[in-house]
């Protein structure tokens, strides 16, 4: 596996073509609460206005086509098209390209905390554990279908198994991943158009697992 990769092991309702939850580290929930922190323009710089649904994708393209001499002195298009967003050099990338080109990104240093830079001047840096990231390592986490994310333990994992009726265990069957920057945009964009979004990411890969040669 390479670094741009991690593991995910997903246990799938193979009766009903669903998955149940996945047994998650502290990598891919890392992940999954950075795409919170993602600001709207750059969300739809990843995933491309023609991939998007809804209304937003028509707004960003009417800013692109108005021109600068209808903004106030103090803006520019580029603050709403192609927002800046903190990066720390110990963290990881989360699995999502970066939408900026080297050559126009510049870096500032924080003052207080050397080892992390920002693309944003004088912006405020709050510090993290030494692991970085935010939730903490050598916790196994329960991601569900609709991403809800919660520690995992027995209890949690069989109130969910009761939530769907799922009596049979024979239907349960476990599929261990490679989850990359591909799966990480798709996530993306299924995050925000559906409530099973596991499902609908994993599920073609599962299938094509079946039907063709071994996903694993």
């Amino acid at each position: 596996m390479s670094a741009s990769t991690m593991s995910l092991k997903l246990l799938i309702d193979s009766k009903h073509n669903k998955v149940v939850l996945a047994e998650a580290g502290k990598d891919f929930v890392d992940f999954l609460l950075n795409l919170l922190s993602l600001p709207l323009g750059t969300v739809i710089q990843l995933i491309t206005k023609s991939a998007m649904t809804g209304c937003i994708p028509n707004l960003y393209g009417s800013l692109e086509n108005l021109d600068e001499s209808y903004l106030q002195p103090n803006q520019n298009k580029d603050s709403l098209l192609k927002p800046t967003v903190a990066t720390q050099i110990t963290d990881p990338n989360f699995l999502l390209p970066d939408t900026k080109k080297p050559e126009n990104k510049k870096l500032y240093y924080c003052r207080n905390h050397p080892g992390c830079v920002s693309d944003i001047q004088k912006s405020v840096y709050t510090p993290t554990s030494d692991q970085g990231g935010y939730v903490k390592g050598l916790v196994t986490y329960m991601v569900t279908d609709d991403l809800s994310v919660s520690p995992m333990s027995m209890m949690s994992v069989v109130g969910l198994l009761n939530k769907f009726d799922i009596k049979d265990l024979s239907v349960l069957e476990e599929k261990v991943l490679e989850f990359g920057v591909n799966e990480g945009l798709q996530l993306l964009k299924a995050s925000l158009s559906s409530k099973d979004a596991l499902t609908a990411v994993f599920l073609p890969k599962l299938t094509q697992g079946r039907d063709g040669p071994p996903v694993l």
